[in-house]
């Protein structure tokens, strides 16, 4: 993601914290186009023809947002980690629902990256990537959210680095051991008791 300004951007972070409702704006302005890009990359791993488009997800997240005035901003990469998370529980949550509507309603391929498809040729679907993640947060919380904030929020490893706060040969370590693991994990021939 290619940064306005890092510092610009966490120091209107903190002024909209502060109730500087001038400050939300100009962030907006300055952070959308990198959030339309990371809603962007989450819409092309959906399904064809889903309901949901980019500028509704962002206006989504930008609303769950406003609703959280306790966040004490650290900086921009905070941001865009919590903003990665609240589009993959809103993604998620309607995967969900059209799962509960339909049984197993229009699953769709996600892959981790391009070297990895995490099962075999038809991939698993958000639902169960999550399903995975939360289990993988269960056994190790740090490796979850090196996923969550790479794959889901397209931080660089040294973004990824400075929110968990530590070294990027970590960040590299943890993602290729929780790659392995989904991988096992959501193969077709694995069967969990949840």
């Amino acid at each position: 993601m290619s940064a306005p300004s890092t510092h610009e951007v966490t120091r209107l972070l903190r002024a909209w914290s502060a109730g500087d409702a001038h400050a939300l704006e100009e962030l907006t302005s300055l952070v959308y186009r990198d959030l339309h890009r990371l809603a962007h990359r989450y819409m092309g791993r959906e399904r064809p023809g889903h309901t949901l488009q980019t500028t509704a997800l962002i206006n989504e997240v930008f609303l769950r947002l406003v609703n959280t005035r306790s966040v004490s901003w650290q900086d921009r990469a905070h941001f865009f980690a919590l903003s990665a998370q609240l589009m993959r529980r809103i993604l998620t949550d309607l995967a969900r629902a059209r799962y509960t509507r339909k049984r197993g309603g229009g699953a769709f391929a996600v892959e981790l990256d391009s070297g990895l498809m995490v099962a075999g040729k038809a991939g698993p679907d958000l639902v169960a990537l999550d399903d995975a993640l939360e289990r993988l947060g269960r056994v190790d919380p740090r490796k979850s959210r090196v996923v969550e904030l790479r794959f889901f929020g397209g931080l660089s490893v040294q973004e990824t680095a400075e929110v968990l706060k530590v070294s990027p040969e970590t960040v590299l370590r943890d993602w290729r051991l929780a790659k392995a693991w989904l991988w096992r994990e959501l193969r077709p021939d694995q069967h969990h008791a949840a």
